[in-house]
């Protein structure tokens, strides 16, 4: 009995379950059966034929619609396996294709980082080289310097912002050998008591210029500590505007040289460049009518652009303004002679 009632309650689900098309068609082969079963009960056998007839018909147009159905899932199932392997195959060549874009890219990119790291070993090594040269060149020229004077306080240092030992060496060997009686100096520091020392040998004298009251403060300390006050002064020349070429400039203010005359040397180590492009250009255009008739004129820092340019155009500009080759450093060195001044300058 229980298992006739769980048969009867999933037949009710499965009832539930079916659609209203599918309902229609149940009721109408109920009703055939019962038609049926009522015209054999009668004995209407022939009626009872004829309902089994349309029973099967009815069954056969049944099983055709099911085939056909079936053939057309069939058939749908094929297409969309046909566009999904299409759309794998796609997807496969496009991961292939973009997996080897990037082997190739990975494979460009290995190749340029290892040639930048090479040419970049190459390249420091070099400039290790060339460092290591530099020292010892600036090494051995600290050494003659301090071989050719005995200073009586300490030294302040080179580099920097302050001439090399390089350049002082040669700026003391011109001084030597041309023995000029007046020295004047842009920009004071380290060069300034280098040059006193070596004007206390040769007899000369020496005036420094500087913009900053403070760094001008130090540098006199610094050659009071030398015993070196009788040989240079440091005088204090605000940066003004000075019309050079109609080009406006900011430079020592020149009435500060007002009384000097005869310069045998003029050592241009300033302004900084921080001042503004072209600094340290007005220099002969301020200072060429106080030039000795014969006289020597230094710039320092002559490997930068603005340096070079303004050697080129005092060249240029100024008659009886010549460049000198030099041994060492990074400085220019020019002769001035003035128009029928007889120039005697050692070699």
């Amino acid at each position: 009995m229980s298992s006739l009632t769980g048969i009867g309650g999933r037949l009710a689900v499965r009832l539930q379950s079916l659609t209203r098309p599918q309902v229609i068609v149940l009721i109408v082969v109920l009703a055939v059966v019962a038609g049926i079963w009522t015209a054999a009960a009668t004995g209407h056998q022939g009626l009872a034929v004829s309902l089994v007839a349309v029973l099967l018909l009815g069954v056969l147009l049944g099983i055709l619609h099911l085939s056909r159905w079936m053939g057309g899932l069939h058939r749908a199932n094929q297409a969309a396996h046909r566009d999904l392997r299409v759309v794998v195959e796609q997807m496969q060549r496009r991961v292939v294709a973009t997996v080897e874009k990037e082997r190739v890219t990975a494979g460009d990119r290995h190749q340029e980082l290892t040639r930048t790291i090479t040419r970049g070993l190459r390249q420091n090594g070099h400039g290790n080289d060339l460092l290591l040269r530099a020292q010892s060149r600036e090494i051995e020229a600290m050494f003659q310097l301090f071989a050719e004077f005995t200073p009586r306080a300490p030294m302040p240092s080179s580099g920097d912002f302050a001439l090399n030992p390089t350049d002082l060496l040669e700026l003391l060997h011109i001084v030597r050998l041309r023995r000029p009686q007046l020295v004047v100096e842009l920009g004071s520091g380290t060069s300034t008591v280098w040059l006193a020392y070596a004007l206390e040998k040769s007899g000369g004298r020496l005036i420094s210029l500087d913009h900053d009251e403070d760094y001008a403060g130090k540098t006199r300390e610094m050659l009071d500590a030398h015993g070196l006050s009788a040989v240079a002064e440091v005088r204090t020349a605000p940066l003004t505007e000075l019309v050079a070429d109609g080009k406006t400039y900011r430079w020592y203010d020149v009435e500060k040289l007002a009384d000097v005359r005869d310069i045998d040397l003029l050592l241009i180590d300033g302004p900084p460049a921080s001042t503004g492009p072209d600094a340290r250009y007005p220099a002969m255009h301020a200072l060429e009518s106080r030039l000795a008739p014969v006289a020597t004129v230094v710039l320092d820092d002559a490997n930068r652009p603005d340096e070079q340019d303004a050697v080129r155009r005092w060249v240029e500009n100024v008659a009886g303004l010549t460049a000198e080759p030099h041994l060492l450093g990074r400085h220019a060195v020019l002769s001035y002679s003035r128009s029928g001044a007889t120039a005697s300058v050692p070699a």
